[in-house]
């Protein structure tokens, strides 16, 4: 199995929250990005299924970030 994601590099969630602080965004890049959910990201099947890639705070589980 790959360490990454064969779209790591234009993935815009991955783009937009790999440096970030949050915890929560750090356990989905360790989970999907580079671990064992990565055939299981909800951002990879939105982009095979609609042809173009979600929305930059779409989660690799599918929910959407919402800034407060």
């Amino acid at each position: 199995m790959a360490n990454e994601c064969e779209l790591l590099n234009t993935c815009q969630f991955f783009k937009k929250y790999n440096e970030t602080k949050n915890l929560a965004c750090k356990g989905f890049i360790a989970s999907y990005c580079r671990g064992p959910k990565m055939n299981q990201c909800q951002r990879m099947e939105y982009r095979k299924k609609n042809n173009c890639p979600p929305s930059d705070d779409m989660m690799p589980n599918g929910q959407i970030i919402v800034s407060v």
